[in-house]
C-alpha cells in the first residue's frame, strides 16, 4: 500500500473527465472531514471551490455510502443554523495491530480515531512464521470479542519495529516471518480477508504526531521513539521522510560505543544497546547480580522481575543508582540526537515511547548533551517536548496511514 496520499494524482484514462473531477472532490471531502472533524456545506463549498448544489450532491452520495453523516446543528449562527456533517463513526472501522518485542496490542477504531475495543496480549515479535500465525489467531479472537460486525471492518494496519519495505509488504529485519519469503501483508490479508497495511512503528509515531499531536502544522520535525528499541521519525517539509527504501530514521543503529555490546542487528555498540528500554533493563539486572547497591537489590533472587517500570519507580523514590542510569541514558540519547539535529535542522523534537515515564530524569540530560555536542545556532529555533498524545501517537499514525490511502483510492 502506498504510504503517501496524493489527492491530485494524474487523470486515469479509463475515467471520464466528469467522473474524475467528481471522485477527486469526494476524496477531498473525506480527507477534510478526517482532519477537521465536522463542517457545514457552506464551508465545504469554499474548500472545494464548488457551488452549494454540487457539494450537496457529493455529501448526499457519501451519506448513502455510509461514509458521512449529519451531526446536529452548528452553534453561533444568528439565522437558521446550518447542519454539521462529519464522518460516520458507526461504519468503516479499522484494526490497528501494535506489535513490539514486548507485547502486542490490538485495537479497533472508528473513522474519528476513537478506540472502541482494545486487547493487550502476551505475544512478542519473534522472527519465525509461528508469530504471524499466532497474530492471526489473536486478531480473530479480538474481532469476536469486539462484537463488531466483520462486514463493518474495512482494513487492518500492522505497526512493528524493523526495516519495513511497505511497497513489498516485508520486514527486512525479521525476514523469517513468512516461511516462503512471501509478502507479510499479502499473507495476512489472505488469512483475515481484509486489506492489510504494514508500517514501521516509529514512522507511525511521527505520522500521528504530525497529523494530530505536537508536530501538527510543523514543517521540520524529529520524533524520537524511545521504546524497546530506539527509532527516529523525520518530517521534512511537512511530510514523513522515507528515504530511498523507506528505512530512514534508524537512529538506534548508529554506533556510539566501538567497544560496546553486540546489537541484535549484528553490529557493535549501537545506540540501541545503550539507551533502549530493553537494554536498560538487561543492564540493571546484570548490575544487581554483581552486587550493585540499590533499592532494586531487593530483586537479587528474582532479577527477571525487574522491568522498566520498577527502574523508573526506584528513581522516583530517590534511588541514586536508578537516577544515575536514567541520566546516562538521557545523555547518550542527546548525543545521538545532536547528530540528527545537525543533519535535519528541526524546529521541534518530540520525545515518545515507554521511557517518557522517566521524563523527569532523562529530558534535562538530553538537552544538556544536545547543548554540548550541537552547534549553538542549531538550537536557537529548536524546542524539545514530550508527546501530548499519551502513548497513542503510534495508533493514530497507523490509523492515518490506512485512512489516507483509503480516501486517496476512493
Amino acid at each position: 500500500m502506498n504510504p503517501s496520499v496524493t489527492l491530485d494524482e494524474e487523470w486515469p484514462g479509463h475515467q471520464s473527465v466528469v467522473d474524475y473531477k467528481k471522485n477527486q472532490k469526494l476524496r477531498k471531502v473525506l480527507a477534510h472531514l478526517y482532519t477537521e472533524g465536522t463542517c457545514t456545506l457552506a464551508h465545504l463549498t469554499k474548500v472545494l471551490h464548488s457551488s452549494v448544489p454540487s457539494v450537496t450532491n457529493l455529501v448526499e452520495e457519501l451519506i448513502d455510502s455510509k461514509w458521512v453523516t449529519t451531526l446536529g446543528m452548528a452553534t453561533g449562527s444568528n439565522g437558521r443554523r446550518p447542519v454539521l456533517f462529519g464522518l460516520n463513526t458507526k461504519h468503516n472501522y479499522v484494526a490497528v495491530l501494535d506489535v513490539s518485542t514486548h507485547d502486542t496490542k490490538i485495537l479497533f477504531m472508528n473513522t474519528q480515531r476513537e478506540v472502541i475495543f482494545r486487547g493487550d496480549y502476551d505475544l512478542r515479535l519473534n522472527d519465525n512464521p509461528a508469530f504471524l500465525t499466532s497474530l492471526v489467531s489473536y486478531f480473530t479472537d479480538a474481532l469476536t470479542d469486539s462484537r463488531l460486525s466483520p462486514t463493518d471492518l474495512i482494513a487492518v494496519g500492522i505497526s512493528m519495529p524493523g526495516l519495513i519495505d511497505a511497497r513489498r509488504g516485508l520486514n527486512l529485519t525479521y525476514k523469517n516471518l513468512s516461511q516462503t519469503g512471501e509478502s507479510v501483508t499479502d499473507w495476512f490479508s489472505m488469512q483475515v480477508g481484509y486489506p492489510v497495511y504494514l508500517i514501521n512503528d516509529t514512522k507511525a509515531t511521527v505520522l500521528g504526531e504530525s497529523r494530530f499531536g505536537g508536530a501538527k502544522g510543523k514543517k521540520q520535525v524529529l520524533a524520537i521513539n524511545i521504546d524497546w528499541g530506539v527509532g527516529l521519525g523525520i518530517i521534512v517539509n511537512g511530510e514523513v521522510f522515507q528515504g530511498a527504501s523507506g528505512f530512514a530514521g534508524e537512529l538506534g543503529h548508529v554506533q556510539v560505543d566501538p567497544d560496546g555490546e553486540l546489537c541484535y542487528c549484528g553490529k557493535i555498540g549501537c545506540l540501541n544497546t545503550v539507551t533502549s528500554a530493553s537494554a536498560l533493563v538487561k543492564r540493571v539486572q546484570r548490575d544487581i547480580l554483581t552486587g550493585q547497591v540499590s533499592k532494586l537489590a531487593a530483586f537479587y533472587d528474582k532479577v527477571e522481575q525487574i522491568d522498566i517500570d520498577e527502574i523508573i519507580s526506584a528513581a522516583h523514590k530517590g534511588d541514586s543508582y536508578a537516577i544515575d542510569i536514567l541520566h546516562e541514558t538521557g545523555f547518550q540519547l542527546g548525543k545521538g540526537l545532536a547528530v540528527a539535529i545537525s543533519l535535519f535542522n528541526p524546529e521541534i523534537i518530540i520525545v515518545d515511547g515507554v521511557l517518557t515515564k522517566a521524563a523527569a530524569f532523562i529530558l534535562n540530560t538530553i538537552e544538556q548533551a544536545i547543548s554540548k555536542y550541537c552547534l549553538s545556532d542549531f538550537r536557537n529555533d529548536l524546542t524539545i517536548e514530550l508527546t501530548q498524545l499519551n502513548g497513542t501517537a503510534k495508533w493514530l499514525g497507523t490509523h492515518a496511514y490506512m485512512m489516507e490511502d483509503i480516501f486517496a483510492n476512493y
